[in-house]
């Protein structure tokens, strides 16, 4: 055989090959799919939700006015173009089946037959409008607070949790993702699942201010904060964050402060309890009275799993699909906190997160002890106590 009989046969082999290979496709839509404007969830049940506002919130998470509002915020970025093949999916119907999906224990498969929308569109919507609503919102409900909005965030747990000069507590939690592909143990972390990290910082009012998404479930808290964009900020002094000032019984200026637990490093800017099992009376009301502060982002991370139920399950995406929901589902966090509430019962317990491992090899010079020891002796002072701490410690 010649050269071109080779190439011949060649090409006639490879076009075999991949028309073998070729999946003959039964349906341009399938029937199932054919069917979403006479059964679908949308056009059977939206119409009636909308009138039972007690179902309604039920259903979607959130009540019908903070539902019309956010659609209308968002509407213009999803909205799509109907072509000469098919109608684009309304972006009423695409705000529903995202929030349906946010707000329950469904995955896309169960969506795909109960919307009659196929699952790879279905992936792509719940996506687009993820990336919409933290594209849009975040700026109004996650806003990076400035000098004014430091104090009245101090001010906030100081009247409520009786600490002063608390910019926030910090914590970080395990969100369960199903085994990325070719990850090896990246994501695999202490307790033996899968996962990407949510770091969070939370105010006195159970909202979240500052959030980080997608660390590698193998790491700590504090190298999950060291890298976070809020320590690079802290290190670099452009947090706007208020100067340090006197507090009554303290004779040196106190510099405002993160609170978090025993897995974050002691700083300038940050504080965390003693450590150790049999500390002086002191050091105990210390740590109670940080612990008090410091319980606003563990509530707030409970109203966040209890309220967007994704989190009761492990999240069946691709990480960057992962991540997205969940930085969607901070925002529309703080969204509904501020226009319809929470439940003091969500307060109570975190499903479906868990705590993040903690490094021990964390030190601190004797100048960032000082302010820890000199708000641990305002704590026992005439003018620091509060009438009940010494019952709890």
């Amino acid at each position: 055989m010649d050269d071109e009989e080779v190439a011949i046969f060649a090409y006639t082999a490879l076009k075999i090959i991949r028309e073998k290979k070729r999946v003959q496709r039964k349906w341009w839509v399938h029937p199932i799919n054919s069917e979403r404007l006479l059964h679908g969830d949308f056009y059977t049940l939206y119409s009636r939700l909308r009138a039972d506002n007690v179902s309604f919130f039920n259903y979607f998470r959130m009540s019908l006015t903070s539902f019309d509002e956010l659609f209308a915020k968002i509407k213009h970025k999803i909205i799509r173009q109907d072509t000469n093949m098919r109608s684009a999916i309304p972006p009423e119907e695409m705000l529903a089946v995202t929030l349906r999906y946010l707000g329950s224990t469904n995955n896309l498969h169960d969506l795909h037959y109960a919307y009659r929308i196929g699952r790879s569109t279905l992936s792509n919507i719940v996506q687009t409008v993820c990336q919409q609503i933290w594209d849009v919102m975040s700026s109004e409900c996650m806003p990076t607070p400035n000098e004014e909005d430091w104090k009245k965030i101090a001010e906030g747990f100081q009247h409520r949790a009786n600490f002063p000069h608390c910019l926030g507590a910090v914590d970080g939690k395990h969100i369960r993702i199903t085994k990325p592909p070719g990850s090896a143990s990246l994501y695999f972390n202490y307790k033996h699942f899968y996962s990407i990290v949510l770091l969070a910082v939370a105010d006195s009012n159970y909202r979240f201010t500052y959030i980080h998404v997608g660390s590698f479930g193998k790491d700590s808290d504090s190298t999950i904060f060291k890298n976070s964009s809020l320590w690079d900020k802290l290190q670099n002094n452009s947090l706007n964050i208020p100067s340090p000032n006197f507090i009554p019984s303290i004779n040196i200026p106190i510099p405002y402060a993160f609170v978090g637990d025993e897995a974050f490093g002691l700083s300038t800017n940050v504080l965390r309890p003693y450590a150790g099992k049999y500390l002086q009376d002191i050091k105990r009301t210390f740590n109670y009275r940080l612990s008090r502060a410091r319980r606003y982002v563990e509530c707030s991370f409970g109203i966040l799993s209890n309220k967007w139920r994704i989190f009761h399950r492990p999240i069946d995406v691709n990480v960057e699909f992962a991540i997205d929901i969940v930085k969607c589902c901070c925002v529309l966090h703080n969204f509904v906190r501020d226009r319809d509430g929470f439940k003091f019962d969500d307060t109570l317990t975190i499903t479906g997160m868990e705590d993040l491992d903690y490094d021990n090899n964390l030190y601190a010079n004797r100048s960032v002890n000082r302010y820890r020891d000199a708000l641990a002796n305002y704590f026992v002072s005439e003018d620091g106590q509060i009438s009940w701490q010494n019952e709890k410690i």
